[in-house]
């Protein structure tokens, strides 16, 4: 069941994203952050009335998924940056494909033009693959930008182009 987080949800996402943290390279924090920390970012993000969503089977939150404003600058407030997180063991399961799609769906209905993926690890094949299914383009790779696990990394850009349309924006966009 996919639904908005809570801040009850602050504990189990953080134990999530504290395994990617600790074990991957999606992300490129090298220490987990607290619950407390967790359910402060939660709640940043809803401020801008964005969605955070969670992916809850049996009690058990199976993944995460929210879009945040790209930039703070108030020329970004049509772009967000989508982040996707998955439980161990649910990973190639389509937890993760339909998080990003109910999150990309809610930005379209925001009046958001483009969300982008700024993803950890060239060689990061699910996360790529699963924006790359739900429509995303590459716009880039930098190369060498973080080091973390004893290497350096790259950053993968992807982009998903909501409204295409030079016209003006139908909505004020984020509040930035």
């Amino acid at each position: 069941m996919i639904r908005p987080a809570t801040p009850e949800d602050a504990a189990a996402i953080q134990a999530i994203y504290a395994h990617h943290v600790t074990h991957g390279t999606g992300t490129f924090e090298e220490v987990p952050p607290s619950v407390e920390e967790m359910a402060s970012r939660l709640r940043t993000v809803q401020g801008y009335d964005l969605p955070w969503l969670v992916d809850k089977e049996d009690g058990a939150l199976r993944g995460f998924a929210y879009a945040g404003p790209f930039r703070t600058r108030s020329a970004y407030r049509y772009t967000v940056e989508d982040s996707v997180y998955v439980a161990p063991g649910w990973q190639g399961k389509g937890v993760g494909k339909a998080l990003l799609t109910e999150v990309i769906e809610i930005c379209r209905g925001m009046g958001v033009r483009e969300v982008l993926a700024v993803i950890g690890d060239s060689a990061n094949g699910g996360s790529i693959g699963v924006h790359r299914s739900c429509g995303f383009i590459p716009v880039g790779t930098a190369t060498g930008l973080g080091y973390k696990h004893g290497r350096f990394l790259d950053v993968v850009f992807m982009q998903l182009t909501l409204d295409g349309s030079d016209g003006p924006p139908a909505s004020p966009g984020l509040a930035l």
